[in-house]
């Protein structure tokens, strides 16, 4: 059974809600050939952690839109950065990014790349970013019968960190940052070294 795509975005903000409490903004981004996509900022906490959310890319599951047969069940997302401090240009280039599944068919799994071609915000040394796990700030919506929403951390690379991630793979990349003990969130944190071994 076919689901109703605004039911499906209404269970989603209210997950959000209860997941990251009340937003404190929201913009819409429309798009040509696409469905409108909203993007829900929460926060600053105390901490000045912000998490952006897109709204709008689980309305349907990915797949490619020129396929003979459209499937009625797939994996169905949204995407969440978190920073500190709010860089609310941000908005329209997330919002890019969540209508890519339905412009250009793509399914965004973890351990992918997406490149944006400019800054991820105004200012910003990043113009790319990682996909990451789901599953933990925000806990995946379940949908009875059908897959579930899941909600997929945005990690930004610079362009160099996204060069070398499409030779060494996402796994060499993240442990690089792990070793070194990265803030992912930090928007001003400086570029791993990617020389040493």
């Amino acid at each position: 059974m076919a689901l109703d795509p605004d039911s499906v975005l209404l269970q989603v903000e209210a997950h959000l809600l209860t997941a990251l409490g009340q937003d404190s903004g929201r913009a819409g981004v429309s798009f040509l050939g696409a469905e409108r996509i909203d993007v829900l900022r929460f926060g600053p906490d105390p901490d000045g952690l912000v998490r952006y959310c897109t709204l709008g890319m689980s309305r349907a599951p990915m797949g490619d839109p020129g396929a003979l047969v459209v499937l009625e069940d797939g994996p169905r997302a949204e995407l969440l950065l978190s920073v500190t401090d709010p860089h609310d240009t941000v908005l329209r280039r997330l919002a890019v990014l969540a209508a890519s599944p339905s412009v250009e068919g793509v399914v965004l799994v973890p351990g992918a790349g997406l490149d944006l071609g400019e800054p991820l915000w105004d200012g910003a040394p990043f113009t790319a970013v990682l996909v990451g796990e789901p599953g933990g700030l925000v806990p995946d919506l379940e949908l009875e019968g059908h897959e579930p929403v899941r909600f997929l951390p945005l990690l930004p690379m610079t362009p160099n960190e996204a060069a070398w991630k499409r030779v060494h793979g996402a796994q060499a990349l993240e442990q690089r940052w792990l070793d070194r003990g990265t803030d992912l969130r930090d928007p001003r944190r400086a570029e791993v070294d990617l020389t040493a071994q």
